[in-house]
């Protein structure tokens, strides 16, 4: 009897466990402002539309703020916090010295608290203004599940955590399942890598001393180094020297995957996706079908949108905490 009991309690617990589990995952909704305001989304969205006919790296910006926010302490819009005296913040950190478009979300909070005051997150307006970037760019639509809250931590240091363009696939790999994200989840969210630029410092690596036989990385067809290497010499000087991500840099397509396969990525990162048999036979896949791709795509940015960050609190300015 005792041991039924046991037995009982133990599978009893497991399914507490679970529920509690389900509810981490059920806190988000995608109605979460129905009744609260349901003019926030429109009213992100056209404060991004309206930066966008500004400036075409707007949408770029917003998708790697995002994905920054989420990789560091969930996604809780703590990349958006200035520092302090006493604290050096998330957006100072070197990863993310290159971040900007900041004011895009500070205008939108702005326009969403003139309509619902003390309502949304800065955490859901990143969340909503990434993917009207994508879409905005061509890309696919997806309801974005919301009611994160806004964190009241962000120190620079931890900026550390975000995978660096010089990753190899096991580091990748161990990056983002220690955020229960997965292989495919990887390939397809590095598929963001169709929109926006990279400066010379971040694919340097590949160009210069890759190895000590090989000056130039190996997988980089020959002409298109040649092409990178003038942009990048080994002395640049040249602050804002870079190239861009894929060849349709404002267009959310699946043009990334295509030149992966042909040597033309520009990250460490990006060739190591083609570095093992099964990310490869991902990356072929979302190369020969978009329609495959910006499924994933949506899968896997829903997924990482909803890592549950420690927020308490709706920001009044998204720079400061209440």
């Amino acid at each position: 009897m005792a041991a039924k009991n046991t037995i009982f309690s133990l599978l009893f617990g497991l399914l507490l466990l679970g529920v509690a589990r389900l509810n981490v995952i059920n806190a988000l909704s995608s109605n979460y402002y129905d009744q609260t305001c349901p003019q926030a989304e429109s009213t992100i969205t056209n404060v991004v539309k309206k930066a966008m006919s500004n400036d075409r790296t707007v949408p770029a910006a917003l998708l790697r703020m995002h994905f920054h926010d989420c990789f560091i302490r969930g996604c809780d819009a703590s990349v958006l916090l200035n520092s302090t005296g006493k604290n050096k913040a998330e957006k100072d950190g070197p990863p993310n010295i290159s971040l900007h478009a900041f004011y895009v979300i500070d205008n939108a909070k702005k326009a969403v608290e003139a309509v619902c005051p003390k309502t949304v997150s800065c955490a859901d307006i990143l969340a909503l203004a990434a993917r009207d970037a994508v879409t905005l760019s061509g890309g696919p639509t997806w309801d974005v599940p919301k009611g994160r809250k806004d964190g009241r931590i962000s120190k620079a240091t931890e900026t550390r955590q975000l995978p660096a363009p010089t990753f190899n696939i096991s580091q990748l790999q161990q990056s983002f399942s220690q955020r229960g994200l997965s292989m495919k989840d990887l390939v397809a969210l590095s598929g963001g890598h169709t929109l926006g630029f990279a400066h010379c410092s971040s694919f340097q690596n590949r160009l210069h001393n890759f190895a000590s036989k090989q000056s130039i990385d190996p997988t980089l067809k020959p002409s298109f180094a040649v092409s990178l290497k003038r942009v990048c010499p080994a002395q640049n000087t040249v602050k804002n020297a870079g190239a861009n991500l894929d060849s349709t840099p404002t267009t959310f397509d699946n043009r990334y995957y295509k030149l992966l396969l042909q040597g033309k990525s520009i990250f460490s990162s990006d060739q190591s996706l083609v570095t093992m048999a099964n990310t490869k036979s991902m990356v072929s896949k979302f190369a020969s079908s978009r329609q495959e791709f910006e499924k994933a795509f949506v899968k896997s940015m829903i997924k990482m949108s909803s890592i549950s960050g420690g927020g308490q609190e709706v920001r009044l300015d998204c720079r400061v905490v209440n």
